[in-house]
């Protein structure tokens, strides 16, 4: 599974190009032959091994050394500058370093990233903030934001796995410089690398749909560890503590550096969420205080269509039969092509052509 670029010139289709295309093969868009790594933490590591085992070069550079032995017996090219890794001219550049570090990154590769060869992405969780960045550094032209929607509580390459890719559902994000054939080279690396699914939206709809399922969530649940953590019963509670405590919890155990970053980053829309959260919990509050059934009622009842659509989702996962649909893109207006799909609650798993998709269809929330 490795790309070629196709000529300049038209597509498959007669479409006018500007750029090449990745190649497309029996089984649609091809990875792309070499990918670059910056980072090789939970994300970026798990990244590396999950492509080097679908036969795909791969080459990382760390800020520190101490994940290359590993890496390297593992198969990865490391790196002993970024420079080098930026040099060596990659298909496809992956920034998984931390967000703080994103300009500082930037400035390095700038002058040197040849545009023509490679094309540049990261797996930041806030994409608008990158996105400012990345403008700063006049690397708009070759970029196209991503983000995979998984991960865990730990950190650093020795928590890396090639299976927390499993099953990952990727966003990627554009916005009016962002290049379709880029868009396409990206989703290759994704679909037929990875063997992940994805969404095509805009940065603005990203980072407010994270922040919903995210980032306020991480922090509504480090308030729960905040608010045992300064009772008096709080080791009685620890002792009685089971299930709904665990999974309530579970991401308040991440580096808490990690998640501050994460949530100042996205600050204008977690803060938005959060006053509403407040608002809900002391109407809720007062319900009780009231004892007013029916308000209480009405808290407890009010996410129905979520739990509908969550068993659906389990009943669909006790089937054998997926339900598919063929995506056609406009070549002009591929950015609304691409948002219609995701809103109505499809994701792609792979292109057959350039400007043809297949998408399996979810269940939407009524």
């Amino acid at each position: 599974m490795v790309a070629r670029d196709t000529p300049m010139g038209s597509n498959e289709e007669g479409v006018e190009v500007t750029a090449t295309m990745p190649v497309i093969g029996a089984e649609g868009i091809e990875c792309p032959r070499h990918v670059g790594i910056v980072g090789l933490g939970l994300i970026g590591g798990s990244l590396a091994l999950r492509l080097k085992a679908a036969g795909c070069r791969v080459s990382a550079w760390n800020h520190r050394p101490h994940p290359y032995a590993a890496a390297r017996m593992a198969g990865i090219d490391c790196r002993d500058t970024l420079e080098e890794l930026v040099e060596a001219q990659p298909d496809v550049l992956v920034l998984c370093n931390p967000l703080k570090v994103m300009p500082r990154v930037m400035q390095v590769i700038s002058p040197i990233i040849n545009p023509a060869r490679t094309t540049l992405t990261d797996v930041g969780s806030v994409k608008g903030l990158v996105r400012e960045q990345i403008h700063a550094a006049g690397l708009q032209d070759c970029y196209v934001g991503a983000h995979p929607m998984t991960g865990n509580e730990h950190s650093g390459w020795e928590a890396a796995n090639a299976r927390l890719f499993d099953n990952a559902l990727w966003a990627i994000t554009y916005d009016e410089h962002t290049e379709y054939r880029r868009i396409v080279q990206l989703a290759g690396m994704i679909t037929r690398g990875l063997q992940n699914g994805l969404i095509i939206i805009d940065d603005e709809i990203h980072d407010c749909a994270t922040s919903l399922i995210s980032h306020m969530p991480h922090v509504v649940s480090t308030a729960l560890i905040n608010q045992l953590t300064v009772s008096p019963e709080r080791n009685i509670a620890a002792e009685l503590s089971a299930g709904c405590w665990r999974d309530m919890t579970r991401v308040a155990l991440t580096d808490p550096d990690r998640t501050c970053a994460m949530v100042v980053e996205n600050a204008e829309n977690v803060s938005g969420l959060l006053r509403q959260m407040a608002r809900r919990l002391e109407s809720m509050a007062d319900a009780l205080d009231a004892d007013d059934a029916s308000a209480i009622h009405a808290f407890f009842t009010e996410g129905q269509p979520y739990r509908d659509f969550k068993a659906k989702m389990r009943g669909r996962h006790d089937e054998t039969e997926t339900v598919f649909t063929s995506l056609r893109i406009d070549p002009v207006h591929w950015r609304e092509s691409f948002l219609r799909s995701a809103q109505r609650g499809e994701y792609i798993v792979r292109f057959t052509s350039g400007h043809h998709a297949l998408a399996e269809r979810r269940e939407m929330i009524l």
